[in-house]
Parts: C-alpha cells; structure tokens; sequence
C-alpha cells in the first residue's frame, strides 16, 4: 500500500437545497467488501429516503472506483460524488449522500451541483490527512555516544517514538519507509559507526493536510 489522502475522521453532514435534503455520510472503507457493507447499512438507516446515491475508491491490488446514482438520472449524482473524491486525491473512502425529496426538481445540472456540494462540503468539515508509511528502526550506541545522538536526531526530521536506557541507550524511532537506508547511513556517521539497528514494525502515520 502507497502512501495516500484519506478523511481524518468519519461522519455526516447535511445541506438544504430548494427543499430537499442531502446528507452526505463518509468513512473510511479498506476493501471493496467493506464500502459495500457500508452503503448497505446507510441505506438501511435511511430507508425513507427517495435516493442513497454513493462512490467508493479502493486501492488494493488494482484500483477499485464505483458510483451508483440509484435512482437519480444517469450521472447526475454517483459521478459528482466520485469526481469530487479523486480531485481531493482521496483513497481507501467511501461517500453516500441521501436524498430526501423537497418536491421542487432542481433539473440534471442541479443535481449534479447539488451532490458535488453535499460531497466537499462534508470532507471540508470532516478534514483529510495524509497517511504516510514508516517503519520502527530501534538504534543502540554506548551512553557517551547517546548524547550527541539525541541532540542530533532532534534536530534532524526524524521522529524519536521512545528512549530505552539499560545498559546501553536504545532510541526507537519512527523512519518514512524511502529514507531507511540514507537514515542509516546518516546515523552510522554521526556515531562514527559505533550503533547497532534493528527493523521494527510498520506503521501510517497521519498529518492534516491543509
């Protein structure tokens, strides 16, 4: 998995357009079994409704991109809520926006304006992050060596997860997973080559993106 934009959070939000009612309903979704399942139990929760319209983008293997217009005439609402998705780079999300009818008809390029706004403005409130991976890589060096590691690993763009100090002085640090092999070699230089590494675990770590 690459690194990509996601919602920082799930949620809803609703919007009023001449009378009728969109609410948008986002969440994160890994698989397309997931998004399924997830558009499955919106539609349950608004079973009244006259339209949950939805699209999903799941990268797996291969790219996975579905809209459904579930009523509304074609194009007019599952493509606006995908178009909106892929322009905020989004991956691994899942929109479905519920139309309640207001009895005014707001026409094929109304819809289209209407679902494209219920869409962005719910992922302006919901916010979007950045999920990029890392890995742990644990470096261990001698205390009269630590000191000057430390300072110049806080100085550096690297992030210091924890400290272990036994015998010896273990930094745990979380490394983006392009960089490991030039951290390293960074790290050997500092300590004149007295440090031993070990490869930890992966793990995404998110940043807002604005």
């Amino acid at each position: 998995m690459e690194n990509h934009r996601t919602i920082k959070q799930k949620g809803s939000h609703e919007i009023t357009i001449k009378k009728s009612r969109f609410i948008c309903t986002i969440e994160r979704t890994e698989s397309e079994e997931e998004a399924q399942a997830f558009i499955e139990r919106i539609k349950k929760t608004h079973w009244k409704a006259t339209h949950n319209c939805s699209a999903y983008l799941i990268n797996g293997q291969t790219l996975i991109q579905r809209a459904s217009d579930d009523g509304e005439p074609n194009g007019t609402a599952g493509i606006p809520i995908l178009e909106v998705l892929k322009k905020k780079e989004l991956l691994n999300v899942t929109a479905v926006v519920t139309r309640y009818f207001g009895g005014v008809k707001l026409g094929a390029g109304g819809l289209i304006r209407a679902y494209g706004k219920a869409t962005s403005s719910t992922l302006e409130r919901l916010g979007i992050v950045e999920k990029k991976l890392h890995r742990f890589v644990s470096l261990t060096v001698s205390y009269p060596v630590s000191g000057k590691l430390q300072n110049l690993l806080e100085e550096s763009p690297y992030m210091i997860h924890s400290i272990d100090y036994t015998e010896e002085v273990t930094f745990h640090c979380l490394i983006p997973s392009p960089d490991i092999d030039h951290f390293k070699e960074k790290a050997t230089d500092w300590t004149n080559g007295s440090i031993s590494f070990q490869d930890g675990k992966d793990a995404w770590i998110e940043t807002p993106v604005k």
